[in-house]
């Protein structure tokens, strides 16, 4: 949860919106399964307009109505919030309105008119197809000593790259987990949705030679079958695999900096500018709308631009 969403939960909530909220966090986690992150975020922004609406003399969510989320939402505007921010907030009500009208504790959804703002989308930071390979080089250039970690560093960014995977899901990769048979990856994603992803000949040969002779010199008691283990021998984790990713990029010259999300996001506009259809990115990046991979049409689009401004005399 953000801080701003955990500055604004109140410390105690009217007994009827606590009994209301404690049945939405559990259908949350046993009816939907998200990660507990998702559900904090969510319980966060939705206690946090409850709390208005008790200020307001609402006692029973039958008593929320559309005017009260606007004043909600027009308060947090005059908190500065953000457009991304009002955006996420009220969409996470929108949500829990329509789980209490499905759910017959209120008669209408009164959150199915709640407009927010429009946040501002930009499109993401890529790498060139060129960059992409002198990052690859420069972790093989900086693990030229052979050293376990170096050998480690080499195949979590040549599989980051091949596969387009969120970071989250790499780090909970098992050696299990990657059918070297068929060059596919099992990956649990958002909402423990499982997918298989394929990767190429050099993910395949870095992650061959770290399984091989890595993984064993660094592996200790406890790290059960994960994948990629930090340097005490135990699962790595995230900030240990964002360090490395901004790291490496800054040995590019001319690169953006990034972390592992920028190159998911290299991964999808590779794939799209290779003529692979938006359908088969949606799925290699368990996107759950095919309106989130279309964003990176606009990166590719935008490009194609670039380029013909560049090279026609008429442009």
């Amino acid at each position: 949860m953000s801080d701003d969403a955990r500055a604004e939960q109140p410390d105690v909530l009217p007994e009827s919106f606590a009994r209301v909220l404690a049945d939405y966090e559990r259908h949350l986690v046993l009816e939907r399964d998200l990660t507990p992150h998702t559900v904090r975020a969510y319980l966060g922004d939705v206690a946090g307009m409850l709390e208005h609406a008790a200020r307001l003399g609402c006692a029973d969510v039958g008593e929320v109505d559309l005017r009260t989320l606007r004043s909600w939402l027009a308060k947090q505007q005059s908190l500065g919030r953000s457009r991304t921010t009002l955006a996420r907030r009220a969409t996470a009500v929108r949500v829990f309105t329509a789980w209490l009208a499905r759910t017959d504790r209120v008669a209408v959804d009164a959150g199915s008119s709640l407009g927010s703002p429009k946040a501002h989308r930009t499109l993401p930071s890529v790498l060139r197809a060129d960059e992409a390979r002198d990052l690859i080089a420069a972790a093989v250039e900086a693990a030229d000593d052979g050293s376990p970690v170096g050998l480690r560093d080499i195949a979590m960014l040549e599989l980051l790259y091949a596969t387009g995977i969120r970071v989250g899901e790499m780090v909970g990769l098992d050696v299990d987990d990657v059918d070297r048979d068929r060059n596919v990856v099992r990956v649990l994603g958002k909402g423990r949705k499982e997918r298989t992803v394929p990767f190429g000949r050099p993910a395949a040969r870095a992650l061959d030679f770290w399984v091989r002779h890595g993984r064993p010199a660094l592996v200790v008691d406890g790290a059960g079958g994960a994948l990629f283990l930090g340097a005490r021998g135990r699962r790595i984790d995230q900030r240990a695999v964002r360090t490395l990713v901004h790291r490496r990029i800054a040995d590019v010259p001319g690169a953006p900096d990034m972390g592992p999300h920028g190159l998911r996001h290299t991964a999808a506009t590779h794939l799209l500018e290779g003529g692979a259809d938006l359908r088969s990115v949606q799925e290699l990046l368990g996107h759950a709308s095919l309106a989130t991979t279309q964003r990176y049409t606009h990166v590719t689009t935008d490009r194609l631009r670039r380029a013909y401004q560049q090279a026609h005399p008429r442009a």
